[in-house]
């Protein structure tokens, strides 16, 4: 089992910014990539970015340009810097970790952008 624990959400203007961070635990060795995911009201889960244990990254079209991610595997935790923020990226994220075909999640943290 793995279990993902994100933080760093919140409330902030148009063009601010802030940092998302998801550590993972428990059987943490070959998690294969992790990501964050978000879900707007009424609308589906989808995907922001995502990271493998080798460093590949891969983003949504939205973020680009915007938001990075990056990953510590020493300390099996990975980070999403927003900058640039949209009023459309209020959400709830979640992180995700990949391990042999399954996925674990966390419980999400909003993030709210408004002035």
């Amino acid at each position: 089992q793995v279990q993902v624990v994100e933080s760093g959400g919140g409330l902030v203007q148009p063009g601010g910014s802030l940092r998302l961070s998801c550590a993972a635990s428990g059987s943490i060795a070959s998690i294969s990539a992790m990501g964050w995911y978000r879900q707007a009201p009424g609308k589906q889960r989808e995907l922001v970015a995502i990271i493998t244990r080798s460093g590949n990254k891969n983003y949504a079209e939205f973020v680009k340009g915007r938001f990075t991610i990056s990953r510590d595997n020493a300390k099996s935790t990975v980070v999403l810097q927003m900058n640039s923020l949209k009023p459309e990226d209020t959400a709830v994220y979640y992180c995700n970790a990949h391990r042999f075909g399954a996925e674990y999640w966390g419980q999400g943290t909003q993030v709210t952008v408004s002035s």
